[in-house]
């Protein structure tokens, strides 16, 4: 069964933003996922969790629950970690269904 990841973004350093967003696309492909979607918030509707705002999402897709957790533990994807904690606050979570 499929499996997505989605995240919720919050920027801090727009350079390293895109230095991540060059890298990470590669990192989900060995892992058998892919970029479904990506863009920025235009507007928030309800926010009753209290959620930190943010300003943009990611949709990524694996094949099963086992490529996605194989992916996010990956070196490779760890390599770009110090990268992507420089670039942004990052909320991500595995969606099953």
């Amino acid at each position: 069964m499929s499996v997505k990841i989605i995240g919720l973004i919050r920027l801090k350093d727009p350079a390293a933003f895109e230095t991540y967003r060059s890298q990470v696309g590669a990192t989900v492909e060995r892992h058998g996922g892919s970029v479904v979607a990506r863009g920025t918030v235009d507007k928030t509707y309800w926010n009753q969790l209290a959620c930190t705002p943010f300003e943009a999402y990611v949709e990524l897709s694996f094949p099963s629950a086992e490529d996605a957790d194989r992916w996010a533990a990956s070196l490779e994807y760890q390599a770009i970690v110090p990268v992507r904690t420089e670039a942004m606050d990052l909320m991500l979570f595995r969606v099953v269904g």
